[in-house]
């Protein structure tokens, strides 16, 4: 087992606000995590940090054994996949789908004059047909849905062999289909041992994949709490991060949550 994100009494402050405040975390190779909390929580900025593509304030921050501040970024981002609405907004509209995924290899969005190894293009195929998306390969990506843009989105993110994954709200957006054609492919991908590390974020316990071993709760910059799913993913500990009473349910590995009457 091998620690791939490790932050020490992390700090993030932006003009004055906190937006991180002392948080202590370490996410192990083996671990597939689902980040959990309220608008304003700070999910979307330790994931930023988690992606070697912020510096905390003040604390540590160790991405993949390396230190940032220290470690050369570029590599680090390359080891690192990640999906977000940021990154998303960057692809081209009229790529082609398996260019998309395929620039991943070197870190770029919009393919120019790289050259690319068979390799390359054997993993590129891989990656969209095990997403359902390789009959879309030489569509341009501004024609797919919502689901199957994520998709490739996913895919690409995946692109570089990276050792960790970043998935920030995957399922955002989508409709009820999209939402569970996209979380059986999770779950496919969070049962295989060859797949990264995996940290997730999303504002639903609806959209959380079966497979998923542990959870952070996050409200106004802290860690409410942090541990094994199935010890930690409470009506108590969604209450506290949320402002309000909680009732979880659970069901065959998949949850649902409302506001107790």
């Amino acid at each position: 087992m091998t620690e791939v994100l490790h932050l020490e009494g992390v700090w993030l402050r932006r003009d004055h606000n906190e937006i991180l405040r002392g948080v202590s975390w370490t996410v192990n190779d083996d671990e597939r995590w689902v980040v959990l909390g309220p608008n304003g929580a700070g999910k979307t900025t330790l994931m930023t940090i988690a992606a070697a593509r912020m510096h905390p304030t003040d604390g540590n921050a160790y991405v993949l054994g390396e230190r940032l501040g220290e470690a050369d970024t570029s590599d680090l981002r390359i080891r690192v996949g990640l999906s977000s609405a940021a990154l998303a907004d960057r692809l081209p509209p009229h790529e082609r789908v398996r260019d998309v995924v395929i620039t991943a290899a070197h870190g770029v969005t919009g393919r120019w004059n790289e050259e690319y190894e068979g390799l390359d293009e054997d993993r590129a195929d891989a990656l969209l047909d095990a997403f359902g998306m390789r009959d879309f390969a030489q569509r341009e990506y501004w024609t797919l849905s919502e689901g199957e843009r994520k998709r490739t989105q996913i895919a690409r993110a995946l692109m570089s062999d990276p050792e960790l994954l970043l998935l920030d709200e995957p399922a955002a957006g989508l409709d009820l289909g999209g939402r569970e054609e996209l979380l059986n492919a999770l779950t496919e991908l969070a049962g295989d041992r060859r797949s990264p590390a995996m940290i997730m974020v999303t504002h639903h316990v609806e959209e959380i994949p079966v497979g998923f071993t542990h959870v952070l709760l996050m409200r106004e910059g802290q860690f409410v709490a942090a541990g094994a799913i199935n010890e930690t993913l409470t009506s108590q500990n969604l209450s506290e991060a949320y402002g309000m009473q909680v009732d979880l349910r659970e069901d065959a590995g998949r949850f649902s949550a409302r506001r107790a009457q």
